[in-house]
């Protein structure tokens, strides 16, 4: 009787539109996707297409996967290959695909007190800021960004720790909070291009080392476990997935630029490794 009272009244076709559900995931991201600006770029071509809101979480990668180990998120984009090999072969999630890379670049003051601006080798580029005990600021957060930090400065022979609260400063930071301090300290920093290209405040900062195949920075996707977290959003965030690795996502990736400089460089055609 009510219903037909309201049909009779005209309330149903209002009512309906008002009571559909939101269609929206959560993905956990490395801060340099969001600080780049890129997810401003593409996530609302992304929604105008599908109907999909998306809800970023920018943390460092190490606690975008935590994140999702927990069940916190329905997709994970991050940058650290090797933690996020672990995250699948502990069964947290996966199938993990590429998305697109950039590379990382050395920052440091113009006044260049480790004699460093020009070269290509950044290990021996951390070597001779050790050597030379000039400021350099680590993100510390065991994001991406952090751990390839780590891996070049073990390369380099080098324990960073050894001059912590000396030269050595780890701010446990995302990227364009550490390149802030760096900027207010005049000291060295390893950054992500992309989150450079997009730093304002620069003051005497400027890129001192770049171009070493080390340096390469590469990001992938993948869907969080439904099996062990049910409430992950499996359609929608497979949906996600499925058009970032497609020609209209990496077309989309592809043509976010800043003065006219490309950022982020799509490869979702680019096999794995034995594949």
């Amino acid at each position: 009787m009510f219903r037909r009272m309201l049909l009779a009244l005209g309330f149903i076709a209002f009512a309906a539109p008002a009571m559909a559900q939101e269609r929206n995931i959560t993905v956990a991201s490395t801060t340099s996707t969001e600080q780049s600006g890129l997810f401003g770029h593409i996530l609302p071509i992304f929604t105008r297409e599908t109907g999909i809101t998306v809800r970023v979480v920018a943390l460092g990668t190490g606690q975008a996967l935590d994140v999702g180990r927990r069940g916190d998120a329905d997709v994970l984009f991050v940058h650290d290959r090797a933690g996020e090999q672990r995250f699948v072969q502990e069964g947290h999630g996966g199938p993990r695909h590429h998305v697109m890379y950039n590379d990382f670049v050395i920052i440091g003051p113009a006044s260049d007190p480790a004699h460093i601006a020009g070269t290509t080798d950044s290990v021996a580029a951390l070597r001779r800021i050790a050597e030379a005990h000039a400021p350099f600021v680590s993100r510390g957060d065991r994001s991406g960004t952090h751990a390839a930090e780590l891996r070049l400065w073990q390369q380099a022979g080098i324990e960073p720790a050894s001059g912590r609260g000396q030269w050595y400063r780890e701010v446990g930071q995302g990227m364009g909070p550490a390149l802030n301090t760096a900027a207010a300290q005049n000291a060295y920093i390893l950054a992500d291009r992309g989150t450079w290209l997009n730093f304002r405040n620069r003051q005497d900062l400027k890129i001192v080392v770049e171009g070493d195949n080390r340096l390469f920075n590469q990001y992938g996707i993948m869907l969080v476990n439904s099996q062990r977290h049910p409430h992950v959003k499996v359609a929608d965030g497979q949906r996600f997935i499925d058009w970032i690795v497609s020609p209209a996502g990496q077309a989309a990736i592809a043509s976010y630029r800043i003065n006219g400089e490309q950022l982020f460089f799509p490869n979702a055609a680019q096999p794995e490794p034995g594949a």
